[in-house]
């Protein structure tokens, strides 16, 4: 009793991480019967609920405490029971695995004596494409044989059933008394066999035999058609093997299944039964992302609440440290005019989630496309200098440089903004790229000592030897190109020469005694692949901009 503050607290944290796990709640749900209340069990067991409205042991489990809870003498426990079963139903009741629960309302129904509420959850159990279709078929059989049609039927349906009877020539007709012989005198009785069919109780059970008959034939065809939606769904179920929640990894065939399951029910056109596999899917599959953002995309262009309370669970409780997910929700908030919600969702995932590249840039872009660029250039400006002096420092310095160039129009502070960033990271070859793109960008003509400048900086560099070949190649072409000088021209072209030798000499002596050259051995930092393919012949003035930057 007095750890059981304790015990709440350490439930709540659990759930906070973990809310698909039914048998805790029911754990939890005990403890506070048993130590607390049973209000407070009760509430308990009504969270577990909306956490997992697909749990059929929790259902089971919330609708016996109601039993043994509420006094039976009072006339609406039988309504409460009632309604707590509608709701499971509701919630549940088009799961594949659902039969417990249809059982368990038709076996309540059944002792409370009313049979005709039985036949009409056995009327919407047959329609059901469930595990046991076939044995719920059988016991509704055996529930219209065993009891009186005015007991199982409602009033309209058994006055339709008589009337279809009395219509219809196939049905077979009630045989008529045919007298043998003269009329018996009044008080007399007929004679053994002269009577026709006998007492009006035989002709009542043969009618009775007959709506029997008519009212499992109507049904009949229903459970044909349930029969051939469950074979669809057969393979499927059977290659669930663990429906439930647990942290370890599913293996590729159940989640290829799952795959294969949704994409079967989402064209097979029916949205609730859709809802209901994607949610019996994310039970089992909660910890991987493809499966929410599936969801969401689902119900993007149905429900636009809908989604927005799945990305709420997925980022929320499941996968709170997921950036995918998180960018896609600031994605679907801005699409839908929540900007200020998109801004808070990945500023939050950033302070929960630090250092990430692409969610910084999405901040950026997301002030830029709403006219900050203000605050966007803040926000990148902010990024380099958390970052000085690491790899990461100049990525985001090559970012503010081509938005203060391509956003602002100010191709001077881009200028400045590289420079500077070359200063703390001289080797950095993409850097000398981009701002050798950036020159060339502007109009050669005005700009042509800016642009001799970046070749002339990226070859006095502490560069590799290699980068610094293609810098003096494409210095080459540039001044055939555009260049106005033949001067410039032909000591370009002698320097080019000479670093030319030089890298042909140290291929003909490989290193360290490999036999092969060391640049055709495939080098992961290689520093001219880093460069790109820089085009000053025309075409695609950025070339390699998807390379950068995507």
């Amino acid at each position: 009793q007095n750890l059981l503050g304790a015990a709440r607290r350490a439930f709540d944290a659990f759930f906070l991480h973990y809310p698909y796990c039914y048998g805790y709640w029911k754990k939890y749900a005990d403890m506070e019967r048993r130590l607390g209340s049973a209000r407070h069990a009760e509430e308990v067991l009504e969270r577990g609920l909306q956490s997992i409205p697909l749990s059929m042991d929790l259902w089971i489990h919330y609708i016996s405490f109601l039993q043994s809870t509420l006094d039976p003498a009072l006339p609406e426990t039988a309504q409460r029971i009632r309604g707590a079963f509608e709701a499971a139903v509701a919630a549940a009741g088009m799961d594949f695995r659902s039969d417990k629960l249809w059982e368990s309302y038709v076996e309540w129904e059944r002792e409370r004596g009313d049979l005709r509420a039985v036949t009409a959850i056995y009327d919407r159990l047959l329609s059901m494409p469930t595990q046991l279709y076939s044995h719920h078929w059988e016991k509704f059989k055996e529930h219209v044989l065993q009891n009186p049609p005015r007991a199982i039927l409602s009033p309209e349906e058994l006055l339709w059933v008589r009337s279809k009877l009395g219509s219809d020539p196939a049905a077979p007709k009630a045989p008529q008394p045919q007298p043998e012989g003269p009329e018996a005198p009044p008080g007399e009785d007929p004679p053994p066999g002269l009577a026709g069919k006998g007492p009006p109780e035989a002709q009542e059970e043969l009618d009775q035999e007959k709506i029997r008959e008519l009212v499992i034939s109507m049904r009949q065809q229903i459970y044909a058609q349930n029969e051939a939606e469950v074979s669809k769904r057969w393979n499927f179920e059977d290659g669930i093997k663990r429906p439930y929640f647990h942290v370890k990894p599913l293996e590729r065939a159940q989640l290829r299944n799952w795959r294969e399951y949704l994409d079967f029910e989402v064209a097979a056109g029916s949205h609730e039964r859709s809802i209901v596999l994607f949610e019996r899917c994310l039970i089992a599959c909660a910890l991987y992302e493809e499966f929410w953002v599936k969801y969401t995309r689902y119900l993007e262009s149905r429900t636009v609440p809908g989604a927005r309370s799945v990305f709420q669970r997925a980022c929320g409780f499941h996968l709170p440290r997921k950036p995918n997910i998180h960018l896609l929700w600031a994605a679907f908030e801005e699409k839908q005019g929540n900007v200020e919600e998109a801004r808070r969702i990945l500023r939050c995932f950033e302070a929960a989630v630090p250092g990430l590249a692409m969610v910084r840039l999405r901040r950026v872009s997301l002030e830029r496309r709403h006219g900050r660029v203000a605050e966007a250039e803040a926000l990148l400006l902010e990024a380099m200098r958390a970052n000085e002096g690491l790899p990461l420092g100049s990525f985001y310095a090559v970012k503010l440089a081509r938005q203060v160039c391509k956003v602002q129009k100010n191709l001077g502070k881009a200028r400045k903004v590289l420079v500077e960033a070359l200063e703390k990271d001289p080797d950095n070859a993409r850097l000398h790229a981009n701002l050798l793109e950036m020159e060339f960008g502007a109009d050669v003509g005005q700009n042509e000592g800016n642009t001799m400048s970046c070749f002339e900086r990226a070859l006095r560099s502490p560069l590799p030897d290699e980068a610094k070949l293609v810098f003096s190649q494409r210095r080459v072409e540039f001044l055939e190109d555009f260049g106005s000088s033949i001067h410039s021209l032909l000591k370009a072209y002698d320097e080019h020469q000479k670093i030319l030798k030089a890298h042909a000499a140290r291929k003909r002596a490989p290193e360290n005694g490999s036999e092969e050259p060391d640049d055709k051995r495939l080098r992961p930092d290689d520093p001219s692949g880093l460069l790109g393919p820089l085009n000053f012949s025309g075409g695609d003035p950025n070339p390699s901009y998807n390379y950068w930057y995507q």
